[in-house]
């Protein structure tokens, strides 16, 4: 061997020890360390599952057929809604929501809780601002194209609740998710085009960012009056409308910022419809036989075994089987059979002592008959809901 290259190879070879030795004693500052103390969990009975669906959209956004707002509310009334978000697109009034949906003299109601809302739609996705009282809207739209840093900055002023839409679809949130409260992971009733969506949600779940999963129609048309004012578009009225999916939301209190409080911190489940059943997710943490926290609550791990409860509340059938699928940081954990009047089903796990864990859970089952929109229970197929995580060592200073 040639002197030069001898060396050449020794230098070599010197340069990679030093760098395996200096590997060696990396410390990763991000590695999981015991995080402080957490907030105390919430009742778990001072409060009331009420629900609703968070987009929608009327009259205002120019693709939608006869979808008045007084039809939408009318609706939504007639089939036990709580509370709703009629969420048309911003770009269709350049921004200006404040002075058309939200001035429109059909939107009113005595008996539904309205939220302020507006779907923000730009060139890089779509998302749902969502509020308890009138905002600036404007200064929302107005930065669409700016860099997330002043996007996020003016959401933090406004004092919206920001949720990601269809995040797989065409039109898929593009801007940080470290800016959102929300992500929408059931996207009107056909249920199958959301498995992309659940992925984006477990990717970000796995990742420390402790996102609200929710639902929506998306419905943009309404059924006709009579025939003459139909639309090439009016058959989807019969199969995605008002409540499928419906949001499920466990408030403090039957007021609009309790709505939007409870959709940030996560005490929420989704229905295929109004009418199916409610999937339930809580944890009992000294297995003494009473649960002590739900879904969306977070508390540190005390490294001992956790029982977990699914349970359905509602519209169920007696003699069927429910399916229940648990979701452990972002894989398959298990798949159990619920039954009985109130189908339940208990596990027991270790979440980590260090580091984060989370739970989630999907239920499937006998479609639920949903008589005002015929065929959503053939889109929605066996999907009956699912439920937000419960959170174990996530930092909320993430």
């Amino acid at each position: 061997m040639h002197r030069s290259v001898f060396v050449a190879g020794l230098i070599m070879a010197g340069c990679l020890t030093s760098l395996a030795i200096g590997q060696s004693s990396h410390t990763d500052p991000w590695a999981p360390i015991e995080i402080g103390v957490l907030p105390p969990i919430a009742s778990l009975t001072g409060g009331e599952w009420l629900k609703g669906d968070l987009h929608v959209h009327s009259r205002h956004s120019k693709e939608s057929s006869n979808n008045s707002v007084a039809t939408i509310i009318s609706f939504s009334k007639s089939v036990g809604m709580d509370y709703l978000c009629i969420t048309d697109h911003d770009n269709h009034v350049l921004g200006d929501v404040a002075h058309n949906t939200w001035t429109d003299p059909e939107f009113k109601s005595d008996s539904v809780l309205l939220l302020y809302g507006a779907e923000w739609t730009t060139t890089r996705g779509h998302g749902n601002a969502f509020s308890a009282r009138p905002y600036d809207h404007q200064r929302l739209y107005d930065v669409r194209d700016q860099r997330d840093v002043v996007v996020g900055a003016v959401k933090k002023e406004l004092g919206i609740h920001l949720s990601a839409n269809h995040p797989s679809g065409k039109d898929h949130f593009g801007y940080s998710y470290d800016m959102v409260d929300s992500i929408e992971v059931w996207n009107s009733s056909y249920w199958p085009k959301n498995a992309n969506a659940i992925m984006i949600w477990d990717d970000m779940l796995s990742s420390g960012r402790k996102l609200t999963g929710r639902g929506g129609s998306d419905a943009h048309h309404g059924a006709p009056e009579t025939p003459d004012k139909a639309t090439k578009n009016s058959f989807q009225a019969k199969s995605n409308y008002i409540g499928t999916p419906t949001t499920w939301v466990f408030a403090p209190a039957r007021t609009s910022q309790a709505v939007v409080d409870t959709l940030t911190g996560g005490r929420v489940s989704v229905s295929a419809n109004p009418y199916a059943p409610r999937v339930e997710f809580y944890a009992d943490l000294d297995q003494d036989g009473k649960m002590d926290m739900m879904m969306g609550d977070n508390t540190k791990s005390t490294g001992k075994p956790v029982k977990f409860r699914v349970q359905l509340t509602g519209n169920t059938v007696p003699t069927a089987s429910y399916t229940v699928n648990v979701v452990k940081d972002g894989n398959k954990f298990g798949t159990f059979q619920a039954i009985g009047k109130i189908p339940m089903v208990e596990f027991t796990d270790t979440p980590a002592l260090l580091g984060r864990t989370y739970y989630r859970v999907t239920v499937e089952g006998p479609p639920t008959a949903y008589p005002q929109v015929p065929e959503s229970m053939a889109m929605s197929g066996n999907m009956v809901g699912l439920s937000n995580p419960i959170y174990f060592n996530f930092d909320p200073n993430f």
